[in-house]
């Protein structure tokens, strides 16, 4: 037997054993070196471990700040408020060490203007893995609550997965879409964890993000950002206040929305709601050429242009907003 190897089985026999007292002076010495050393590979082990696989640890979730409000400013068009709303809030949410409550923000807008895509980006600078992270959770709707006459088995498992979730990791997100297509009253099941609570049955959600996406509130937007522009106005001038009011009264009184009549609004635990607004043919132009770059392809202004130009506007005697804003861009193949 090689003498590595032979010391190691009786460092194996002094683990099983605990003694040392049959073993020669040379060995014994040998023995306690291979203990030492495999002690600080024990302790190193998990350190190893967490850097390979994801884990609830700041090398895996840290906020990228600069990246973020890079993401922002150059891959995000015709959205100012929303960009320095988002930037803001989860900034400053994330600096904090001990916040009072959950980061809760709400998204709304039309079809294509962003509201799927500002969510990955807040999760692509948070969270090392991104959208992939299995600390971000995303939920639609449709798909993962279709059946009214179940809505009270949906928010027992709501309950208990976020509630697990949050468990096995204080920084999680939740990411929940087309909140205007979800049963009025199931998202009232979370409220608790999104209040003023320091701890739930020995869980605190204090920590935890949550983001609501919904076409709800659209048209209220809509109209506002119209009057701006019939009044010759800069979209650009159009500022919060001139639409978070209106916003959250068409949301709260929309019997088709999540939101209908919800405890979340009532009782002000949503921190945010992030209007996003129409957009324009130029915007459009801005999205197909960001779009050919992400696929490698020269951008075209004239092939950017084209693609616009085939989209259907609103109002139909002015044709000022995208109806689908950059969501139909996924046609760019056809004119390439």
């Amino acid at each position: 037997m090689k003498p590595k190897k032979r010391h190691v089985l009786l460092l194996l026999l002094l683990v099983c054993t605990g003694t040392t007292e049959a073993i020669e002076p040379i060995s014994t010495s040998i023995a306690v070196g291979m203990a030492v050393a495999l002690t600080g590979f024990l302790a190193s082990y998990q350190n190893i471990h967490n850097y390979f696989h994801e884990c609830c640890r700041p090398e895996w979730i840290s906020l990228n700040r600069t990246g973020l409000q890079h993401d922002l400013e150059t891959k995000l068009f015709g959205q100012h408020i929303a960009s320095r709303i988002v930037l803001k809030a989860v900034s400053g949410f994330v600096a904090n060490k001990n916040p009072k409550k959950p980061l809760v923000l709400s998204l709304h807008g039309w079809t294509g203007t962003g509201k799927n895509f500002v969510s990955q980006l807040i999760a692509k600078n948070i969270y090392k893995e991104g959208m992939d992270s299995s600390f971000v959770h995303f939920f639609t709707a449709p798909h993962h609550f279709p059946h009214s006459n179940q809505i009270e088995t949906y928010k027992s498992q709501l309950q208990h997965w976020i509630k697990g979730n949050v468990t096995n990791c204080a920084h999680s997100m939740f990411i929940f879409d087309e909140m205007d297509k979800m049963h009025p009253g199931l998202i009232d099941s979370i409220k608790p964890f999104l209040d003023y609570y320091e701890k739930l049955d020995g869980v605190s959600y204090q920590k935890a993000i949550f983001i609501f996406l919904s076409n709800a509130g659209g048209e209220s937007i809509i109209e506002t950002a119209l009057n701006f522009w019939r009044a010759g106005r800069d979209r650009e001038e159009i500022e919060l206040k001139d639409l978070e009011t209106a916003l959250s009264l068409s949301v709260f009184n929309n019997k088709k929305s999540g939101f209908w009549h919800s405890s979340l609004i009532d009782k002000n635990l949503v921190d945010f709601f992030v209007p996003l607004l129409p957009l324009e043919y130029r915007h459009v132009v801005q999205c197909v050429l960001a779009e050919m770059k992400a696929k490698n392809l020269k951008p075209k202004k004239s092939v950017a242009e084209q693609v616009a130009k085939d989209l259907v506007y609103s109002p139909k005697s002015e044709r000022v907003f995208a109806v689908k804003g950059c969501k139909t861009i996924s046609k760019l193949d056809y004119y390439i």
